[in-house]
């Protein structure tokens, strides 16, 4: 996996492995955050069907973008669009499944798990307010911690970013002066007051902080989890603190409301429950309304109902939490009403 995430950090299009004979390809980009999911599901469907996918993780942004202008098959983002974008647009939208951001660390001594984090006090390290590692906001909330008199350097995604609307979303539910001062969207303007730098998709941001002392960067769990970096623990709605486990991740993806989401457009930040992760996101996907092309169209639709059906175990593996089974239906019952051929026929 950790080639995967490097493949994701160059741009690279990933493709499973597919059979020399399969001649069938589906084609998306989009956000990096589900990536290494997608690079596992695409692996598997591709031995079980010869079926190959063609996924470039180039951000949500690129893929709101590239979805848009029909260059690819479906578009892929983390930050999900309004129903009335996507009706001005003619898409729709669906969750493929969901997952979770962290912080990470690079202090030397420091071990995963063992940094504690309050929204208001990353919200403001990413503000410039706390510059140094023993600051005393820090080091109130880490007795026993040895924290070095080093500068923080933030590390923030360079790209439009699903990631980063989610962070930015949650920073701005914890924090007034953040909401106020920078606000929530895929790319912001990022306060000058820090040490700041840039790093292209969650590899990017994962690989900038493995390699810099004194840094903290936000990223799907997976990529802390295949880059061995040190997460942090996190204080959530209900006071508590809380490491990064699929216990956690689940427990703030149990009070999801999508029966209730127009657009299946639902943010799952900063969930209550004395055991939820406060930086819980889904990752979606963007098709067309009117396919011109039906047989592709099917074959995105057969992916990612073999994903929802069979891909559990693998999405589990990485620590991303798979769609409960009644959004799956709701899910797939849009797929046939609203999915058409240019003609009008359901797709699905």
């Amino acid at each position: 996996m950790n080639n995967l995430l490097k493949g994701a950090l160059l741009g690279c299009t990933i493709a499973a492995s597919a059979s020399v004979y399969a001649d069938t390809v589906i084609n998306g980009a989009g956000a990096t955050f589900p990536y290494p999911v997608y690079a596992k599901w695409a692996e598997q469907y591709n031995k079980e069907t010869g079926v190959k996918l063609n996924y470039q993780a180039i951000g949500s942004g690129g893929g709101i973008k590239q979805i848009i202008a029909k260059t690819v098959d479906f578009g892929a983002s983390d930050a999900p669009l309004s129903k009335d974008k996507l009706d001005k647009e003619g898409l729709v939208q669906f969750p493929a499944v969901m997952g979770s951001i962290v912080a990470v660390v690079n202090l030397p001594g420091v071990k995963a798990g063992e940094l504690k984090l309050s929204g208001e006090l990353l919200a403001d390290i990413y503000l410039g307010k706390v510059k140094s590692w023993d600051d005393k906001a820090i080091a109130e909330l880490n007795s026993g911690v040895k924290l070095p008199h080093t500068p923080i350097y933030t590390v923030h995604r360079s790209d439009g970013s699903g990631t980063t609307y989610n962070f930015t979303d949650y920073l701005a539910r914890v924090s007034s002066d953040w909401k106020s001062k920078v606000g929530v969207d895929k790319e912001v303007a990022w306060p000058q007051e820090a040490h700041q730098l840039g790093g292209k998709g969650n590899a990017g941001v994962a690989n900038f902080v493995k390699r810099t002392k004194g840094s903290i960067g936000y990223v799907e769990y997976a990529y802390a989890k295949t880059n061995d970096l040190a997460y942090t623990q996190m204080k959530n709605k209900d006071g508590k603190y809380v490491l990064p486990t699929m216990e956690a991740f689940q427990a703030a993806a149990a009070n999801a409301d999508w029966a209730n989401a127009p657009g299946f457009k639902l943010i799952l930040n900063d969930q209550p429950g004395a055991a939820s992760w406060p930086m819980t996101a889904a990752t979606f996907i963007l098709m067309h309304k009117s396919q011109a092309n039906e047989a592709t169209a099917k074959e995105v639709l057969k992916f990612f109902e073999w994903s929802y059906a069979n891909g559990d175990a693998l999405a589990s593996e990485l620590e991303y939490v798979p769609m409960p089974d009644n959004v799956v239906k709701m899910v797939e019952t849009m797929w046939h009403s609203d999915i058409k051929t240019a003609g009008g026929k359901a797709v699905y």
